[in-house]
């Protein structure tokens, strides 16, 4: 019994290592980041101050912030605490902080 819950620890471990990896993925190209960037600069977003929200990937963005579409793009876009994020409309969670 012993040997199975330490073969049990071992898959979670490594499942959490798959969720982890998945969640690094690159959700932009490059071409898109620019269309991004270009939009955010043409179209000021105001940004959303929001304490204790930390501003990481799958972090859940509140129904108060708007988030905007921005063209050739399957995220939305935000300023929240004067940084812009990429959205998932569907899930409302941070895919992306641009830098």
């Amino acid at each position: 019994m012993k040997h199975y819950l330490s073969s049990a620890a071992a898959a979670i471990v490594l499942m959490g290592g798959i969720g982890t990896a998945l969640a690094e993925t690159i959700v932009l190209q490059p071409e898109q980041e620019t269309v991004v960037r270009e939009y955010v600069k043409k179209q000021p977003l105001a940004s959303v101050n929001l304490l204790g929200l930390e501003l990481k990937l799958g972090s859940p963005v509140p129904d108060k912030v708007e988030l905007r579409e921005v063209p050739n793009v399957k995220y939305r876009v935000a300023v929240i605490n004067d940084q812009t994020v990429l959205v998932d409309p569907d899930t409302r969670q941070i895919v992306e902080v641009l830098h």
